[in-house]
């Protein structure tokens, strides 16, 4: 499949359905969860073949014609990974990425990977509708459940994305030479005395995390130019820890974010067990956004498709709704 270019438009694979009639969709629903057991393949096939803002209506006929909650319905007749799935496809995306926040930060241990991967590819439109949808749904702020959970610089880097703030024009020549210094400084000197080594981190967390992403791609490449190195690279190299995971996440997200999403997708299905939790955030986060550019960053990268992926990792209705959402074979 072709390649989009950079700045060429994203795709994801779920679309409005045409013909769509929500109050037809709802009786179809209602009629698969009727009685004893329920016609999950009625329910994943109807639910993966409409969009967000369909799903939404939907749910408010549902209501209205039955004076019963639709989710509430799907919770009780699903469950598992499929539910995890379905019921994930049926939030507003907002409230979805919220309740991923929340959930990786409820309990003893704090799940890391999800708010780097969260916080560090979304933009600032949608950071801002899920700080709302996260007030809206858990009566605190964000900043609050990261504050708490979170410490150290890593913190501090997590709350300034969380902020969505990022600026969103074009590169800004004269400060490109100046960041790229910055990273230089950062990623090179390790032996800054301790005083200048901890501004620098701001400054660098700054660049990294407010600047726009046309602005940094252009810090990178004069990065190259003027250590001969990489910079996602020289990070992994020089720093450790979830400070280094989420600078590098920020990097490939600018780099190529269908690419860093690959990338998840791939190592959630490597090796022995699959990371069901992971696989399903990206599938349903990523499907209407950039899934099918995912899609083809994946196969040109690991030579075989995430279609292919999948039908070898997973199994049941859970695979049959993954395959729907995930759209052609390629």
């Amino acid at each position: 499949m072709a390649k989009l270019a950079q700045g060429a438009k994203y795709r994801g694979s779920i679309h409005d359905f045409p013909d769509f009639d929500a109050s037809q969709d709802a009786e179809t629903l209602y009629n698969a969860m009727k009685g004893f057991g329920s016609d999950k393949e009625a329910i994943l096939e109807l639910i993966t073949s409409r969009s967000n803002r369909q799903r939404q209506e939907i749910c408010q006929n549902y209501k209205s014609l039955y004076g019963k909650d639709l989710m509430a319905d799907l919770k009780s007749e699903l469950s598992g990974d499929l539910a995890r799935l379905i019921l994930g496809l049926m939030m507003p995306p907002a409230h979805y990425d919220a309740k991923q926040l929340k959930k990786a930060m409820e309990g003893a241990g704090t799940d890391e990977k999800a708010l780097i991967e969260i916080l560090a590819t979304r933009t600032n439109a949608e950071i801002r509708a899920i700080n709302e949808a996260y007030k809206e749904d858990y009566h605190k702020s964000l900043e609050d459940d990261l504050s708490s959970d979170t410490s150290g610089l890593f913190k501090r880097i997590l709350i300034s994305l969380a902020t969505g703030n990022r600026e969103e024009g074009g590169e800004d020549q004269d400060r490109v030479r100046e960041d790229a210094q910055v990273a230089a400084e950062i990623l090179e000197i390790a032996d800054t005395p301790s005083g200048d080594r901890s501004s620098l981190e701001t400054r660098f967390m700054m660049i990294l995390c407010t600047r726009s992403y046309q602005h940094l791609r252009r810090v990178f490449q004069e990065f190259v130019k003027m250590t001969n190195y990489d910079v996602e690279h020289t990070i992994k190299k020089r720093m450790s820890g979830d400070v280094r995971d989420v600078f590098v996440a920020i990097v490939q997200s600018v780099k190529n974010k269908p690419l860093f999403f690959a990338d998840k997708l791939y190592k959630s299905m490597k090796g022995a067990g699959t990371e069901e939790k992971t696989l399903t955030r990206i599938m349903v986060s990523r499907s209407e956004i950039d899934l099918l550019n995912i899609r083809w960053e994946f196969i040109e990268k690991y030579d075989k498709s995430l279609h292919q992926a999948i039908e070898g990792d997973t199994s049941g209705h859970f695979l049959k709704a993954l395959l729907a959402v995930c759209g052609g074979k390629d």
